[in-house]
């Protein structure tokens, strides 16, 4: 399906999966913070403060997001809107070049920096995504899925305040990924912030479609679905262990050794 974010097309950016998840707890929470907690699943340990955490982001989206995307949506042509998602894609390729390196995987650092060159000068500015026109497309990464594979292959499960379902390992490299996102760079408070706006609203709209997947206990099946992505997105899409994590990487976190 051609859409945002890469076009959304063959092969959809890992970051802006990653964001649908994310934003998707901040539409869906209602009174599942409500139910009484009978069986914790292993990976939720904390799913009392998790649910909390849930219906204040769905309070939020209600008030706030919802209707400011579904203006946004209501007034913006489709041909406006793949641009403005394509240009935010587009400042995402650094990241992924920078975080392929450091997993090992020289080949995806390669398309991802091929990539930011030809959409920034081809693509004027990433609005349009010429590389994938080309073929030219790989997988996304990000410094959660690079401690991934440097060992911490499994953590528990964190609904974040405004950001939604995370990992304790996820949230830890959320201070990276922020550090290689262009925008971080602005001089210009004010601009940051209205691109910043921007990018919510339009990947909030990209989801309005979305909403009627869940079914069953919603908290709960965005939380399966965030970690069965993750571990897709760790993986390479691949069953079994990833092939990046070897015994050269060192680095044998536990959550236990982040928990009080």
């Amino acid at each position: 399906m051609q859409g945002k974010g890469r076009g959304w097309g063959n092969e959809l950016a890992a970051d802006m999966r990653l964001a649908a998840v994310l934003m998707l707890a901040l539409v869906l929470a209602g009174c599942a913070g409500t139910q009484t907690i009978e069986e914790r699943n292993p990976d939720d340990p904390w799913e009392g403060f998790n649910r909390r955490v849930f219906v204040f982001n769905d309070a939020l989206d209600r008030a706030v997001l919802r209707p400011v995307a579904r203006g946004y949506d209501t007034v913006t042509p489709q041909p406006v809107q793949t641009g403005v998602s394509n240009f935010f894609s587009n400042l995402g390729e650094p990241r992924t070049a920078l975080n392929s390196l450091l997993q090992g995987k020289p080949g995806n650092a390669g398309i991802a920096a091929t990539r930011f060159l030809i959409n920034t000068t081809v693509g004027i500015g990433g609005l349009w995504d010429f590389a994938t026109h080309m073929e030219i497309t790989g997988r996304d990464e990000d410094f959660g899925q690079t401690l991934a594979v440097w060992g911490w292959e499994e953590s528990r499960y964190l609904v974040l305040p405004f950001l939604g379902p995370s990992t304790l390992r996820d949230a830890g490299g959320l201070p990276a990924d922020a550090a290689t996102y262009p925008l971080y760079y602005l001089d210009d408070a004010e601009l940051e912030i209205a691109l910043t706006a921007l990018r919510v609203v339009d990947m909030r709209a990209g989801l309005l479609d979305l909403e009627e997947m869940i079914r069953g206990d919603r908290y709960s099946f965005i939380r399966d679905s965030y970690l069965q992505q993750r571990r897709f997105e760790v993986s390479d899409g691949e069953l079994g262990d990833d092939p990046f994590a070897s015994d050269d990487f060192d680095f044998d976190f536990d959550d236990d050794d982040f928990a009080d």
